[in-house]
């Protein structure tokens, strides 16, 4: 049996974890890690031969008490957009990302279908550190 190959961009891989599904995550900046998050986790649960449709703008305005908690919320907010409309995130302008707040303008198509459905985006070993390179953090979503 053939097993499927798909290209992963740069600014993530998924990485093994026993239950769920997990991402190293990179970014130059916060702003970039976020996006990049955002693009990994659609890459998970995106069907490769799901048809495209019309791009769609909604707003995203999230708050937390650190930059942890604002990568959670932001993806929670993505998941959330997946489930009550099936949206799935193409590509994001940042209004303002602070230290405690995210607000944005999304882009996404409607999904005729999915291979994984995100319950839930965890706090489980997140971290978000510094590297020669920038930033870089492992989120894990409850599948």
């Amino acid at each position: 049996m053939k097993q499927e190959i798909r290209e992963e961009p740069v600014g993530f891989e998924e990485v093994e974890h026993t239950a769920d599904a997990a991402l190293r995550v990179r970014g130059r900046d916060f702003e970039q890690l976020l996006e990049n998050a955002a693009k990994g986790m659609a890459f998970i649960v995106r069907e490769p031969e799901s048809p495209s449709a019309i791009l769609e703008k909604r707003s995203v305005e999230v708050r937390a008490e650190d930059r942890e908690g604002l990568l959670v919320e932001w993806l929670g907010e993505l998941v959330f957009l997946a489930e009550t409309e099936s949206l799935l995130f193409e590509a994001c302008e940042f209004a303002e990302v602070g230290s405690t707040k995210i607000k944005a303008s999304v882009l996404a198509r409607k999904a005729a279908r999915t291979r994984a459905y995100v319950k839930a985006v965890t706090y489980h070993d997140l971290k978000i550190v510094e590297t020669q390179a920038g930033l870089e953090a492992t989120v894990v979503f409850d599948l």
